[in-house]
């Protein structure tokens, strides 16, 4: 700051003989954020002209002309200033003695730009002068750093800090200096761009083994918690003496992969980088980074890093492999077929290493899993089973992919066995259920009345559904029809299904009548059942009275012989099942004959029995019975 106080007053001496409106101002000056800044400034104006009640000035941030509103920095007459600078601005000189200096505190980089100052003399004689200061707030100190850095020759590095702040001086340390071999330091004080500024230079003799290493300037305003650092990295030239390249690697396709190449010459040599024949880089310099991204493939290979100064040439390779995940495999397109046709499916892709390939077939593995570039799965004579999603996988040890297509199978309709009549309450409903490829259209056939129903009518409930390649259709006939010799109702429906591959025509059964013929037979054997059981109770019976009376046994033969019988009574809710939602009844279990019969009796003829007191009840024409119910 010195200089500035002695350089003030000899400006003043030199343009009071001007007489004219003249500024002096630093053309640039700069300051740490944070801190403040002094900008000098001396100022003349004619010398014909007398201040009217005193001396005043304004200074301006960004614009020169008052009638275009620029930010107030300071005001002599009041307190006035824009809000970035209040508490901020002080005026340092004497207006009286043209002298301008202002002083900012506490400084922002948003405080960088033009300042302008505005000399106030009373009346009508006023002026900005169009000189202006140009302010730079640094967040870091500079540093210098030579162009070129060579190996084994001295270097000298110079960080720099403004000192332009009376009430605070700078001082200078270098960070990350301990690799260093025998370093020197010395400081100085100098003016840059009519600004104070502070220095400090680092010497030392660079190695190779330094090329790229950190290096810091840390400039910092003792008893403040003011610091600023700036690292810059070190790039030094040395004598290339051999060539080294990385050793042979393996990479993942898609990766990036750096290719390093250091030859140690003198002078330094033309370093390139070849893949066969072709040159990729190459670059006059100690060493040559090769950078592949996105590695395909296609560059796997040998590459060589060849040096050559003139004096010789020098060359090194590596090879440099490329892994990749199976890419998806090459299969057919998705097809329609015709059962009973041969297929023969294929499936290719690539991969490093060599991908084993699968197929399965809706998930479930079908053929063989193989190893080679290629698989071909034959279909021998395709059946609606084969019918499906087909997917071909192809794995390595890097990954999997997988590609798939539909195989759908065209066949005739196929009448399925849920087909059949029932009689429910309305009267009989009749149930038409194919499967085909396309799905059956359905029909229903009555020959009595030669009629084909295929929609719906006043008489025929007819209802039709698709679900995949199954198709559903049924019909209610609202008669029960005729009664035939087993007492059944008489039914003749035919199904017609059809789809462009053939058509069938099936009797569909009345499945009722099968169960009415088993309830019959069924409750005939229990009948025979019963009659044996209570013969052979009846003789157990006699067998005990004749022991206990103590009597011989005699024959007797009635000309009236009793009647014994045994009544089954029927319970309906128990000898019935529900089904269906129209709440019909079917008979089930042995007692189904008993549908059309209210009681079944069995009548026995006793020769030679006696009464036994207290075994069995006595009618009123003397007989002997027994009765038995059912529960």
């Amino acid at each position: 700051m010195w200089c500035l106080e002695l350089l003030i007053p000899l400006l003043l001496i030199i343009n009071d003989g001007s007489c004219q409106w003249n500024v002096w101002v630093p053309r640039d000056i700069s300051a740490m954020t944070n801190s403040c800044v002094v900008i000098p400034c001396t100022f003349m104006y004619p010398s014909g002209i007398r201040p009217y009640r005193g001396t005043h000035g304004i200074w301006y941030f960004g614009q020169p002309y008052p009638q275009l509103f620029p930010p107030v920095v300071f005001k002599s007459r009041t307190d006035v200033v824009h809000e970035s600078y209040k508490g901020r601005t002080k005026l340092l000189g004497d207006l009286h003695q043209r002298n301008c200096t202002l002083l900012i505190n506490n400084i922002g980089t948003e405080h960088s730009g033009r300042y302008y100052f505005r000399a106030d003399l009373g009346g009508a004689n006023m002026y900005t002068y169009p000189d202006f200061s140009e302010l730079k707030v640094l967040d870091q100190p500079n540093i210098d750093v030579p162009e070129e850095i060579v190996s084994d020759e001295s270097l000298e590095l110079t960080c720099y800090a403004p000192d332009n702040c009376p009430d605070m001086t700078p001082e200078i340390q270098w960070m990350y200096t301990d690799y260093l071999p025998d370093p020197e330091f010395s400081s100085d004080y100098l003016e840059e761009s009519n600004t104070a500024v502070l220095s400090s230079t680092l010497t030392f003799i660079p190695r190779p083994m330094h090329n790229g290493q950190l290096l810091g300037c840390r400039v910092y305003y003792p008893n403040t918690t003011l610091v600023y650092e700036r690292l810059i990295s070190l790039d030094i030239k040395y004598a290339p003496r051999s060539v080294w390249v990385n050793v042979s690697s393996e990479v993942m396709e898609g990766s990036s992969v750096m290719l390093h190449c250091e030859v140690d010459s003198n002078p330094s040599p033309r370093i390139s980088w070849m893949f066969g024949d072709q040159e990729l880089l190459w670059d006059t310099a100690s060493n040559v980074s090769l950078s592949l991204d996105d590695v395909t493939p296609a560059q796997e290979g040998i590459y060589t890093c060849v040096g050559d100064n003139g004096y010789g040439l020098m060359n090194t390779s590596l090879y440099l492999a490329v892994k990749y995940p199976p890419r998806e495999p090459v299969v057919n397109d998705s097809m329609t077929v015709q059962e009973g046709s041969s297929l023969a499916l294929h499936c290719s892709t690539q991969g490093s290493p060599a991908p084993t390939l699968t197929w399965l077939k809706d998930g479930e593995l079908v053929g063989t899993i193989t190893a080679d570039a290629l698989s071909v799965l034959q279909i021998a004579e395709i059946t609606p089973q084969g019918d499906g999603q087909y997917r071909c996988l192809a794995e390595n040890e890097h990954g999997r992919a997988s590609s798939s297509f539909n195989i759908t199978v065209e066949y005739a309709p196929v009448l399925l066995e849920e087909s059949k009549c029932t009689v429910v309450r309305e009267g009989v409903q009749c149930v038409c259920i194919a499967t085909g490829n396309p799905e059956p259209t359905i029909e229903f056939y009555l020959p009595d009345l030669n009629i084909t129903i295929n929609e719906t009518d006043g008489r025929y409930n007819y209802y039709t559904h698709t679900d995949g390649h199954t198709s559903t259709g049924m019909i209610k006939l609202r008669e029960k029809g005729e009664r035939v010799d087993n007492g059944g109702p008489a039914v003749n429906v035919h199904c017609s299904i059809y789809n462009m591959y053939g058509r069938e025509s099936v009797h569909l059964e009345l499945q009722q009548e099968k169960k009415y013929m088993m309830a019959v037979i069924v409750g005939t054997i229990g009948g025979v059942a019963v009659i044996a059981f209570i013969i052979a109770a009846v003789r157990y019976v006699g067998h005990n009275n004749k022991k206990e009376n103590g009597n011989p046994r005699q024959d007797v033969v009635l000309e009236n012989p009793a009647l014994y019988y045994s009544a089954v009574k029927k319970d309906k809710q128990n000898l019935r099942k529900k089904v269906g939602e129209d709440g019909d009844y079917q008979p089930v279990g042995s007692m189904a004959g008993l549908e059309k019969q209210e009681l079944n009796y069995a009548a026995l003829e006793f020769i030679g029995a006696r009464p036994r007191e207290g075994a069995s009840g006595r009618g009123d024409d003397g007989s002997n019975y027994s009765e038995i119910k059912a529960k």
